[in-house]
């Protein structure tokens, strides 16, 4: 999810909270109290003028009232049809791989399976971009959301006629994630104005709409694909999406004036950045993501290798998805009891073990790879819920800060989703020449399945994901020594 200011360049100076999504994981809260910050000022000047004079049509409350429920249910919905396409592209792969005429391509191994992390991976990274354009120039949210919802459906549909699997990445990769990120960003912005006081309430109602996303996708998908293949599933989806969509777009938009001035840039200290507990931070969370993304893009073809049909590979994608959503939960609510740094070290050496253990050794059969999955996702999976917790001596309870810590996160995170993909296809490729002498001592292991054409991909998962336990270990121990002295 785009990084989110609760008092959004914006418009308020009632009591807000810094409350941060992305995607298919939640940021905690940080709350903010009686700061005076000169982003909200015109906000409030605006809405006082409004109060004073009569003439002037009443603000719709916060919290209540049928416009506040409208806008939330506009942002479920764009919560799950911008995130669930792209945490489902897995079973969109499975099937092209499947099919001669995409799978035949010289450039397939190496270009299919970038298209879902593509999308996914620039939704993550455009906050460093959109949030301080947006912020500066608020009346852009508008154009932004139509704008994007409209290259969305143009990425889908066009993508239906297309065979080339190099277009593929443009169209149905990169578009779909430049209108994703442009559809997002405004939207989440919007939050912060339509609830205050019950703003944690909406928070999760909007976060769900990730794991609806997640979950329901992978359901209805091998239904179309198996029925009328990948194009006329890719036509059905982009106009299904679109008649789902537009009549929740008006709603999608502010409560509060927007003077016509632009908001003043914003500043804030680099003190923050140069601090070494949070390039620590930064490090595990580029490397745990190496690692972390390729259970999403190759759990439906690793079942399929295992006979299983489309319904039941992609059963496996919906459950690590929804999985992932309910650890955010449960590990936002554990940072505020647990120390962060513990609590990630713990969260990123359990998923290391699922990947090594759970995968390697007993995803043998269907049901331990749906084992390893919902594991995967309820232990190891609420690792950007503790974000918030991490970096909150850093940002000194200054928003301007956490939002750009946010921001070098969520980016170092779109990096390690997109990376991820052609590294875990290479090694994959690299396996593919295995014999059967290899793979046959070791049988009875999730690591011969196929051959072994898929062990040096869950070994590389593996080792990433190691490499974010080394790095937010070293970070833990430091800490620890620093409060020692």
């Amino acid at each position: 999810m785009i990084p989110d200011v609760s008092a959004s360049p914006a418009y308020s100076t009632e009591k807000f909270e810094l409350s941060i999504e992305f995607g298919v994981h939640r940021v905690k809260s940080l709350n903010i109290d009686d700061l005076d910050s000169p982003l909200s000022s015109p906000a409030s000047d605006s809405e006082a003028q409004i109060e004073k004079d009569p003439k002037e049509p009443q603000l719709p409350p916060p919290d209540r009232g049928i416009r506040a429920w409208l806008y939330l249910a506009a942002s479920f919905i764009v919560e799950a049809i911008v995130w669930g396409y792209p945490m489902a592209y897995g079973t969109f792969l499975n099937a092209y791989l499947l099919d001669p005429q995409y799978a035949s391509q010289p450039q397939a191994a190496i270009s299919l399976p970038i298209v879902g992390p593509l999308s996914s991976g620039m939704i993550y990274c455009s906050g460093n971009v959109l949030n301080p354009f947006i912020g500066r120039y608020p009346r852009s949210r508008r154009a932004f959301v139509w704008i994007g919802s409209l290259l969305c459906f143009v990425s889908l549909f066009s993508s239906s006629y297309i065979k080339n699997v190099v277009y593929l990445v443009v169209l149905q990769g990169f578009l779909y994630g430049l209108g994703g990120s442009l559809l997002y960003a405004p939207t989440v912005s919007y939050l912060t104005e339509w609830f205050v006081e019950r703003r944690g309430m909406a928070n999760g109602v909007m976060f769900a709409g990730t794991g609806i996303g997640g979950f329901l996708f992978p359901l209805f998908l091998p239904s179309l694909l198996d029925k009328f293949g990948p194009e006329k599933s890719l036509r059905m989806l982009a106009i299904g999406l679109a008649v789902v969509l537009l009549p929740f777009l008006p709603f999608v938009k502010e409560r509060l004036p927007m003077s016509r001035d632009r908001a003043p840039q914003p500043k804030w200290s680099r003190s923050a950045i140069n601090n070494p507990a949070f390039w620590f931070i930064l490090v595990a969370n580029t490397v745990h993501g190496l690692g972390f993304f390729v259970p999403y893009v190759w759990l439906p073809t690793f079942a399929t290798a295992l006979g299983a049909n489309s319904t039941e590979a992609s059963l496996t994608l919906a459950l690590l998805n929804v999985c992932v959503s309910l650890s955010g939960v449960f590990c936002g609510i554990l940072g505020d009891k647990i120390n962060p740094w513990v609590l990630a070290t713990c969260s990123a050496s359990f998923a290391t073990f699922a990947i090594f253990i759970l995968w390697g050794l007993a995803a043998n059969s269907l049901g331990g790879l749906i084992a390893f999955g919902v594991l995967f996702g309820l232990i190891g999976g609420g690792w950007t819920a503790m974000w918030a917790s991490l970096i909150k001596p850093m940002a000194a309870e200054d928003p301007e800060v956490a939002t750009t810590l946010f921001g070098y996160l969520f980016l170092s995170r779109g990096l390690g989703n997109i990376l991820s993909t052609p590294i875990s296809t290479a090694l994959i490729i690299g396996s593919a020449s295995l014999d059967e002498s290899t793979s046959s001592a070791h049988a009875r292991v999730g690591y011969a399945v196929a051959n072994g054409k898929f062990r040096r991909m869950i070994i590389g998962a593996g080792i990433f994901l190691a490499g974010g336990v080394i790095a937010i270990g070293s970070g833990m121990i430091r800490e620890r020594m620093k409060s020692q002295r």
